[in-house]
């Protein structure tokens, strides 16, 4: 029996774990009322994932209607519940006990982790994914820690956190609010490979390539961006296209079966949804394929249609490498497009029926492009059905015949146009003392006679022998090597007046004129404007139109600000050429006129592209196609070489292989000692390509993603011969895939 001291004892000794366990059953009591108020103040209904009340996405989210509905249809979804406000799903479960229960069915018992996702009313629709705005949590093991993840999930609708390190930023929704913020559960799978998929490719917009970016593992890692993995392109049907990084046969992650697996589920998924979808999956240990999350492709880049002409910068990026502003197009793109026009039709290289309806030149977004196939820039996509077409044949006959007349008879042409324009230019006064009717005759003049010698300086430059000879560029260097020293101070305006074949260096502009070149060494001797080939010499007198035409209009400008008529003489570029004409006619300025702004600077238009809505859509193109190595391109002359990759910035390298994405002819005063000259866009005819023929430097023109695939630095080798292009050790060197948008900001 025991005694008083003993029985003492044992109490005191009971007391710590009596006061354990109230503390234990006062925490759990604190964390019910948590989860409690967390889930809006009631306990949340449950909704098992296969019942049809989770289809709808006000009650159940987004994620989980969508999840819910691919179920239904018989797609591979792992089982789960949605946590949501009662009030929305009238007569489902709700309250402790239905959450403890399903709870403990899915997880059987705990023994089994969970993932807890948010399922907002507000994620995955068609124009806004909300990707990783909300919180999810892995690897949920016990009911304390279930319950912590489902309040981490609905606190996320408030703070907006990507990750619980991740600073807060503004969210859409308020903490609590019934209904817009559901939880999704269900098992937590160990994939043994994963990732993402999208039913149509969302950089190109084409409909019939499935892009495929996959892991080991679960794919948390890849739409995190923490992990790049293996990028596949595939066909609708499962059919490997491509591949980056490059697999050995045996060792392929996803293999021909996992593949054709993944592309059934697209298009499954897609008839279910009414479009392509953006998935996540997963392959278990035993090889089965399981749907993770499905939603719409946002941000789906416009497809163009399939008679959509192919447009490129390169014929025409030299002559305007600026944006162009609406009264500049006019004066100076419109009559290009017409001569070169005139120059096809008169040529038969092109059928009449395309002519009328296609321009050959055109701007988007301010910058100038030029239809590839009409000028003969690209192959025809039908060589055998154009070998075959008498029509086509009878054309090229009839062309032939005519360039024999024309290589006779265009240079005495040319040179009758090259000095009725020399007679017109001299003739004029300077744009001071002109009245204003003339200078806008004078202006109107240089349209018309612009397209005259734009049609005649193309056709100069199919007949043999167009590339070789003396250029404008080269002359002008020539002449700003050898000015005077007593003409050193003088600025650029008073040396091309005293120069005017200075012009040739620099591009047109209505404004600000672009400066010089800074003058450097040369090795000829100018020989005279005289000395040049007839397409220089036409060359050059589109160039001096186009400077008085800016004269003239700045000038009319001027008096059209000082009268009142104009709010400032530098927006006259703004306007069209009719509108100026009206203008100086007294008719006043457009009513939107107020409103318009200057085109800013853009970057550059891609090397080849179609129009989809007035946008540009890049033309894919196998960087190794173009030429006999990887990265050729086409040969543009200058022998061969060798060097490093230099992007014109910073100190150049001792051996330098400029590499750029256009022609630029401000460019020019950097080919001396050039051990090659790579382009992305541009023609062999050129004048840069011509000039660096004349200095020797090995070029490559037409070289796709040159800048981006040879960065400074790179050890190159150019054959300007052929077009190949190759770095160190014999292969170019690519990008990451950043780019593509393959990677997503966070788990979702």
């Amino acid at each position: 029996m025991a005694t008083e001291a003993e029985r003492t004892a044992g109490a005191a000794d009971a007391q710590p774990a009596a006061r354990a366990a109230r503390a234990a059953d006062a925490d759990r009591a604190a964390r019910a009322a948590r989860t409690e108020r967390a889930a809006g103040g009631a306990w949340p209904a449950v909704l098992p994932l296969h019942a049809e009340p989770a289809r709808d996405p006000g009650s159940a989210g987004a994620k989980a209607a969508n999840l819910a509905r691919a179920a239904a249809a018989g797609l591979p979804v792992l089982p789960g519940f949605v946590l949501t406000d009662p009030a929305l799903a009238p007569g489902a479960p709700a309250g402790p006990g239905a959450l403890r229960a399903a709870w403990r069915d899915l997880s059987e018992g705990g023994r089994r982790p969970l993932i807890v996702r948010s399922s907002s009313a507000y994620e995955d629709a068609a124009d806004s994914s909300m990707a990783g705005w909300y919180e999810t949590v892995p690897d949920v093991r016990g009911w304390d820690d279930f319950a912590a993840a489902v309040r981490r999930v609905l606190d996320s609708a408030a703070r907006g956190l990507v990750g619980p390190a991740a600073a807060p930023r503004e969210a859409p929704l308020r903490a609590g609010t019934p209904g817009r913020m559901a939880v999704l559960v269900q098992p937590m799978l160990r994939a043994a490979a994963g990732g993402v998929m999208f039913g149509a490719d969302p950089v190109a917009g084409r409909h019939d390539r499935l892009l495929v970016s996959a892991v080991d593992g679960v794919p948390g890692a890849l739409v995190d961006g923490t992990a790049q993995g293996v990028r596949y392109q595939l066909t609708r049907r499962g059919r490997r296209v491509a591949a980056d990084p490059a697999e050995p046969p045996g060792a392929r992650l996803l293999g021909r079966g996992r593949l054709a697996r993944l592309a059934s589920l697209a298009r499954r998924a897609e008839r279910v949804f009414g479009g392509p979808q953006d998935v996540e999956f997963g392959f278990d240990a035993d090889g089965r394929l399981w749907l993770f999350q499905s939603r719409p492709i946002t941000a789906m880049p416009p497809r163009p249609p399939r008679t959509a002409r192919l447009l490129g910068p390169g014929p025409v990026a030299e002559t305007f490498p600026a944006v162009l502003q609406p009264l500049e197009e006019d004066l100076w793109v419109a009559p290009m497009s017409h001569g070169l026009t005139v120059a096809l039709d008169i040529a038969g290289t092109a059928p009449r029926r395309h002519l009328r309806a296609l321009p050959a030149v055109t701007t988007v977004d301010g910058r100038a492009a030029a239809d590839l196939r009409l000028l003969g820039a690209v192959k025809s996509p039908h060589p055998v059905r154009d070998f075959m077409n008498p029509l086509r044949g009878a054309r090229l006959l009839g062309a032939a015949w005519r360039t024999g007349r024309l290589r006779t008879a265009l240079p005495v042409l040319a040179r009758d146009l090259m000095a009725e324009v020399d007679e017109q230019l001299a003739g004029l006064p300077e744009p001071a003392a002109m009245a204003g009717g003339r200078l806008l005759d004078a202006a109107g003049w240089g349209r018309t006679v612009l397209s005259a010698l734009h049609a005649q300086e193309s056709l100069a430059g199919a007949l043999p022998g167009a590339g070789t000879g003396a250029t404008a560029a080269g002359e002008a260097l020539a002449v700003l090597a050898e000015v005077p020293r007593q003409e050193a101070g003088h600025d650029d305006a008073e040396l091309i007046a005293r120069h005017p074949v200075l012009l040739a260096l620099l591009p047109p502009a209505l404004g600000a004129a672009p400066a010089l070149p800074v003058r450097t060494r040369w090795s000829g001797v100018p020989r005279g404007v005289g000395a040049l080939p007839v397409r220089e010499g036409l060359r050059l007198r589109i160039r001096w139109v186009q400077e008085m035409q800016s004269r003239v209009v700045a000038e009319l400008a001027e008096r059209l600000a000082a009268a009142g008529a104009l709010d400032d003489a530098a927006r006259v570029a703004l306007l069209r050429w009719p509108e100026l004409v009206a203008l100086a006619d007294g008719r006043g300025l457009p009513r939107d006129f107020a409103e318009r702004l200057p085109r800013p600077e853009r970057l550059g238009l891609p090397a080849a592209f179609r129009l989809a809505g007035g946008r540009p859509v890049a033309e894919p193109q196998d960087p190794a196609g173009a030429g006999p190595a990887a990265g050729g391109g086409q040969g543009a002359g200058g022998g061969s070489g060798a060097g490093v990759a230099w992007d014109g910035a910073g100190e150049r390298p001792e051996r330098a292989v400029l590499v750029v994405p256009v022609l630029d002819p401000g460019l020019a005063p950097q080919l001396a000692g050039l051990a090659g000259l790579v382009a992305e866009t541009g023609s062999a005819l050129s004048h840069l390509a011509v000039l660096a023929r004349e200095f020797g430097v090995p070029t490559a023109v037409g070289v796709p993603g040159a800048v981006g695939r040879f960065p400074p630095g790179t050890a190159l080798a150019v054959d300007g011969t052929t077009g190949a292009v190759t770095a160190a050790g014999g292969e170019a060197r690519t990008g990451g895939d950043s780019a593509h948008g393959d990677s997503r900001e966070a788990a979702a």
